[in-house]
């Protein structure tokens, strides 16, 4: 009976024991198990929290306006094509960056650049009473502002344009120089002055006889009336003269620095001007 009794006692103490050890393995594996999910969610909030690769490093964007040939503008194929477009695209050949061409509303270059959504303004673009709002490249091209009028037309100099209704694209360097106070006494004698979105539309304004007569730049005018067969001419005399340069954002002199530097390069090796006599038929560019 004694002998029963001890062999039951040694029996529930040995259960008692796997019990015990069981439930202390089953602590320990699931206490493993909560650090190790603990930790995997920490270090997927640290890769959350680590900063995104730029991936606009590789680019060279530059801001246009599209509707602005020869300098940059969409083709016929619907690409976008242009003096200015291929010397940036040169430009960023050579600095190893794949260039994006971005299309902006010409009045919101400044908050184009300001955010950071285009690298520079590259279109025709005029440094001439910009010269404190911009890191600029080199000029690179001369350019002048005239009127344009119909070949039909009485007007044969600004005298004539008195009392006309003139149109001119806005926040253009066209109305920029009307506005100066050179050519004051000549934009008050004007019946109106009035803006207009883009050149393209003020072309079709002229032509349909809704004004008078547009102020642009001669290089534009020019290409516009060969290519496109219109019944327009330019007044001989210019009313302002301008050079062309590379806009960039103020502080922003390292990415000025590169593109000048690839600019000179390419006015030494005769890469610009193959560009120009491209678009021009001779060589019109002035960096040397």
């Amino acid at each position: 009976m004694k002998r029963r009794i001890i062999t039951a006692i040694s029996m529930a103490a040995v259960m008692a024991f796997s019990l015990t050890a069981c439930g202390s393995a089953s602590s320990e594996k699931a206490g493993a198990s909560s650090e190790a999910a603990a930790e995997s969610t920490q270090a997927s909030e640290s890769a959350s929290e680590a900063p995104a690769a730029d991936t606009n490093s590789a680019t060279f964007t530059v801001g246009f306006d599209q509707d602005f040939p020869p300098m940059g503008f969409k083709g016929e194929d619907g690409s976008f094509t242009g003096f200015d477009l291929d010397l940036a695209a040169e430009a960023a050949k050579r600095l190893g960056l794949e260039v994006v061409y971005q299309p902006i509303a010409w009045d919101s270059k400044d908050a184009e650049l300001d955010a950071g959504t285009i690298d520079c303004i590259w279109n025709g673009f005029t440094m001439t009473g910009r010269e404190d709002g911009y890191e600029w490249s080199s000029p690179y091209l001369d350019n002048s502002q005239v009127f344009v009028v119909r070949d039909d037309s009485d007007i044969n100099s600004a005298a004539d344009l008195a009392g006309k209704t003139v149109e001119v694209q806005a926040d253009s360097s066209a109305e920029a120089a009307l506005k100066d106070d050179a050519n004051k006494a000549l934009a008050d004698s004007f019946g109106t002055l009035q803006t207009t979105p883009d050149y393209n539309t003020a072309l079709m304004d002229l032509d349909m006889g809704a004004v008078d007569a547009i102020a642009m730049d001669s290089t534009v005018a020019e290409y516009k009336i060969t290519t496109g067969g219109l019944n327009l001419r330019t007044l001989d005399e210019p009313f302002a003269s301008e050079e062309y340069g590379v806009g960039f954002k103020k502080g922003n002199t390292e990415l000025r620095d590169k593109v000048d530097a690839v600019l000179k390069e390419m006015a030494a090796d005769g890469k610009m001007a193959e560009i120009s006599t491209k678009w021009f038929g001779k060589d019109i560019t002035t960096i040397k």
